[in-house]
């Protein structure tokens, strides 16, 4: 059958058309991104604004035409941190239904961690053992670990790249004091969540997944998208130290003029490396392999078995499910 999968995150919309099957490999037809960066559009209320949610509603009515006419049979649209922290959400989800006919869906962060990790363990196989992967979105961080398609502990941390660049590095460039507070922050803040991951047990394989980590790979020599999903690509810690003394140096506008970093992602590409190494740090890794397969393939591969087994698509199931709700800051300028 061919899906459409429209993913509304924090920087972008993003539309995935694809041929799939239960029991064969997902093949992506056509993809449509929007940058409407979401996050940026809550006011001080915590609501996303007017403005944010009439660009919101025109771009998902633009891009369900899409779908439509590139033969979809249904269209399976979610939507991550932007919506589910806006606290006007379920007014900006009756509104898309009733002048879209879309009906957004919001993933709890538990639920981006573990459809993340179902995509990850298909790609890699049984054989891969036990897998922790590290999912790096505009709005929150995702950790999850397992040896089955069910990680055993799936997490979700309000520590995404947009909202870091926000909260903590407004400049441009980023002042050094600045990013060494984040730095020692972060390995606060992640230490509890990595001694949880690490207590499940230890990894046989290491994964990362999300355009941050693509982007950080490619900075560090990882091939470019052109070769293809298959060829393997790391990010090494070691490289990782390197790469942020040198980006965290340059304005947002020269980041951008570096193979493999958007200008979408330029401003926030340094909060995003900051929370990739920490990461690593906190559960005691080296290196990562990076996946090509992230939440999208996961909702896919979900939705296929969901039809052939009668189960939801989308229910929270793992022995770990806390939602870990955002702390209070006390970070300001």
């Amino acid at each position: 059958m061919r899906l459409g999968v429209l993913d509304v995150g924090s920087n972008t919309v993003h539309l995935l058309v694809v041929d799939a099957r239960r029991g064969g490999h997902p093949t992506p037809m056509s993809s449509t991104k929007a940058s409407l960066r979401l996050a940026e559009a809550i006011d001080s209320s915590g609501k996303l604004t007017r403005k944010g949610a009439d660009k919101l509603i025109d771009t998902i009515d633009e891009f369900a035409k899409i779908a439509a006419s590139s033969g979809c049979a249904e269209l399976m649209a979610f939507a991550t941190s932007a919506v589910r922290d806006a606290k006007n959400s379920e007014d900006v989800l009756a509104r898309v239904l009733a002048e879209t006919g879309v009906a957004l869906q919001v993933l709890s962060g538990v639920d981006e961690s573990r459809l993340t990790f179902l995509a990850v363990r298909r790609w890699y196989g049984w054989s891969a053992g036990r897998i922790i992967n590290i999912d790096i979105g505009g709005g929150s961080l995702e950790l999850s670990s397992g040896v089955d398609e069910e990680p055993e502990v799936a997490l979700s941390l309000p520590l995404g790249a947009g909202r870091l660049t926000r909260e903590w590095l407004p400049d441009d460039p980023p002042g050094r004091r600045r990013v060494e507070m984040l730095r020692d922050w972060l390995s606060t803040e992640l230490a509890d969540a990595g001694a949880k991951m690490l207590d499940a047990g230890a990894p046989d394989l290491t994964v990362a997944t999300s355009k941050t980590f693509r982007s950080l790979a490619r900075l560090t020599g990882a091939a470019p998208s052109g070769r293809g999903p298959r060829v393997k690509r790391t990010l090494t810690a070691t490289g990782l130290r390197q790469l942020i003394s040198f980006i965290s140096r340059m304005t947002a506008a020269d980041r951008a003029e570096l193979e493999g970093v958007s200008a979408e992602r330029a401003p926030q590409i340094v909060a995003g490396a900051l929370v990739a190494e920490a990461s690593m740090r906190a559960l005691a890794i080296d290196s990562v392999d990076i996946c090509p397969w992230a939440l999208r393939e996961g909702l896919i591969l979900r939705k296929l078995d969901s039809e052939a087994d009668g189960t939801a698509l989308v229910e929270t199931s793992v022995r770990d499910a806390d939602r870990h709700p955002a702390k209070p800051r006390g970070n300001t300028r």
